[in-house]
């Protein structure tokens, strides 16, 4: 099945939008919000899990998956759906975050990106090229141009030269595809500079895109400025392709960017916080660990219908954590999932009853951090 995204339905008080994205593996329904599974597997829950709670899309991580088990291992198993046991569409980033997060351990030149294996110091080349080569051997649905992430702060000449490069590697990407059926989304940098984001909208729409994703928001910027920004580039990116901002997952930040046009969302907030006992409720989040839980017979969210509010107490999750017991982080990762997933569903209800519900959605999400 040929990829294909159309929009169902607009918003006529906000940029917010409905839309359908259309995959070899299935339909997803936008705004959604993918989870991320790094390395094949999202952390603590199986795939029956995940299509319970409402799960649509996986984001899979190319560079992890590339230094273990390695691409061809899957590849000859049949690729990365079959791999893990998951149905439903795939998206596999390009890698350049991860490699960015490297630090001194990697070097960037014209070619792509030079680093050392984080498991065993072995030296790699990642070009736009093989980045390509590696996501068709997975056989994901959605696939990634290799771009340079840009820190904040930020010179104005390092991040001009660096955009102009990720615009570079992005033709060049586009120009390495041999397998279809598979969509290949470009990656917006240019910093906090407006200008410089727009000429990379510029150099990018002018080429076949199935996609565009924004990256380089959500690394300290600050809520204020990762709003304008997320906000001005969605309203000059093109109408009718999907756009995805890449790793911001608060949900106040998921809220304004759906408003702003956005259709896509990954973040490791949601299931790295459960770990951590944090967990996000109707009322704010809710840190599991505190000793007022330690005979709180309360679901954690009252209005949740997910298994772990429906099944057991705040007590009971208190003292799985505390004990340091797996089911901790299973069923936190369950309910925090569930809730992200629901949350996007009442964004798309909103859209489409065009009733107050956006403006109730805000107003549950405030810049303060509330606990119930």
């Amino acid at each position: 099945m040929a990829f294909s995204f159309n929009v169902v339905k607009k918003d006529s008080a906000t940029r917010a939008r409905l839309g359908r994205l259309v995959t070899t593996h299935g339909v997803v329904e936008t705004p959604a919000f993918m989870a991320v599974g790094t390395q094949g597997s999202v952390k603590a829950l199986s795939p029956r899990d995940l299509r319970e709670i409402g799960c649509q899309m996986i984001l899979a991580n190319t560079y992890h998956l590339y230094l273990r088990p390695g691409v061809e291992v899957i590849r000859d198993l049949g690729g990365l759906h079959c791999f893990m046991g998951w149905e439903g569409p795939i998206l596999t980033d390009s890698g350049g975050y991860q490699v960015f997060s490297l630090g001194a351990f990697r070097k960037i030149s014209e070619d792509g990106v030079r680093f050392q294996s984080h498991l065993d110091g072995s030296t790699h080349l990642l070009t736009p090229e093989r980045v390509i080569e590696i996501q068709e051997d997975l056989g994901s649905d959605i696939t990634m141009v290799l771009d340079e992430c840009i820190p904040y702060p930020a010179t104005r000449d390092y991040v001009c030269l660096s955009t102009e490069r990720t615009v570079r590697w992005g033709r060049r990407s586009l120009e390495a595809r041999r397998r279809s059926g598979q969509a290949l989304f470009a990656i917006v940098q240019g910093g906090m500079y407006s200008d410089l984001r727009e000429s990379c909208v510029k150099g990018l729409t002018q080429l076949p895109y199935d996609g565009f994703a924004v990256g380089g928001l959500g690394v300290g910027e600050g809520e204020t400025l990762l709003s304008e920004m997320a906000g001005f580039v969605a309203g000059i990116l093109p109408e009718d392709r999907p756009r995805y901002l890449m790793g911001v997952g608060r949900p106040q930040d998921l809220i304004s960017a759906v408003q702003s046009g956005y259709d896509l969302f990954d973040c490791v907030l949601p299931t790295r916080n459960a770990r951590n006992g944090t967990l996000f409720t109707s009322r704010g989040k809710l840190s599991i660990k505190r000793a007022e839980f330690s005979r709180d017979p309360r679901p954690l969210d009252e209005s949740c219908h997910c298994y772990c509010c429906q099944h057991f107490s705040r007590a009971y999750l208190r003292h799985l954590y505390l004990a340091g017991e797996i089911l901790a982080a299973i069923l936190h990762t369950l309910h925090n999932l569930y809730f992200y997933n629901h949350l996007m569903k009442r964004l798309r209800e909103a859209i489409r009853e065009e009733g107050d519900e956006l403006r109730i959605l805000n107003s549950e999400w405030t810049k303060e951090e509330r606990s119930p």
